[in-house]
């Protein structure tokens, strides 16, 4: 494919070496991205895997990539980790995130991820200073697995607004009402709520005018989005480097873009959130 693309697009076709040689290069660059320095601290980090079909050894089988964004503290974001792994579990998701600490990730005050019990895990051990914000996304999602199939549409409708409340206070009361009026119709839904959803809540800890964007990892899924379109078109890639290559060149582009974007978030609000937390506690 890269022979024919080359020739269209120059006039004459690269042998099998010089694209090799190409490829080096740019696995070069595309290295130096992936370990460099984090000389800065991140807030905010959002930790996200999907899956992408590879050959290995004349197989063909799903690989994770994991992938890291993190919000600093002028308030833009950055891709800070790509990598590939056979999976995700416990090990691998503390490999990838001693990686980040290791390149000077710090100051991480809230983690966004799903309810991966390795990553959770990884979380606690590597970032325990951090706290943990449940995607209220896959939470929801999740909850599907507890109700019949021709359940009642205005039960998680209702559970969902419980994210657009004002403080958690507002949240916790409504969840009060949303457990009264429907713990009879569906018990099993009602008591793993009941027992798991504390946990989507952190994000009301935060200024208000960041909940939108830290209470899922929805800004994440945008870049996988993005991702998935170009890999759609390769569907099984020959082997995990070619993957890498692909998804950590977006990943720069990406970067970059929002490097020279409006900031996406105002973290004076998180400042001043901060002080009137200390003038409270005093």
């Amino acid at each position: 494919k890269v022979k024919a693309i080359t020739e269209e697009l120059c006039g004459h076709s690269f042998s099998a070496s010089a694209i090799s040689a190409i490829n080096k290069r740019l696995d070069d660059s595309l290295a130096q991205f992936a370990s460099r320095r984090l000389e800065e601290a991140f807030p905010y980090l959002i930790l996200d895997a999907r899956y992408e079909k590879v050959r290995e050894g004349g197989i063909v089988a799903s690989q994770a990539v994991l992938i890291a964004v993190g919000i600093d503290w002028d308030g833009r974001r950055q891709i800070l980790g790509v990598e590939m792994a056979n999976r995700e579990s416990h090990s691998v998701w503390k490999t990838f995130l001693l990686g980040l600490r290791e390149r000077g990730l710090s100051g991480v005050e809230l983690v966004v991820a799903d309810d991966h019990a390795g990553l959770r895990a990884a979380i606690r051990e590597v970032l325990s200073e951090a706290a943990y914000q449940r995607c209220y996304v896959h939470f929801l999602r999740n909850a599907l697995d507890h109700l019949p199939r021709k359940a009642d549409d205005d039960c998680l409708q209702e559970l969902r607004w419980l994210y657009d409340r004002r403080s958690v206070e507002e949240a916790r009361r409504d969840l009060s009402a949303w457990i009264g009026k429907w713990e009879a119709r569906y018990p099993r839904l009602v008591a793993w709520a009941e027992e798991t959803i504390e946990e989507t809540f952190t994000f009301y800890r935060l200024p208000r005018q960041h909940h939108k964007h830290l209470k899922s990892t929805n800004m994440l899924e945008r870049l996988n989005e993005e991702i998935r379109r170009r890999t759609y078109v390769v569907r099984i890639f020959p082997n995990a480097a070619s993957c890498c290559r692909l998804v950590r060149a977006l990943a720069v582009e990406t970067h970059e873009n929002w490097l020279e974007a409006h900031r996406y978030l105002n973290m004076d609000d998180l400042k001043e959130h901060k002080k009137d937390q200390l003038r409270e506690a005093a």
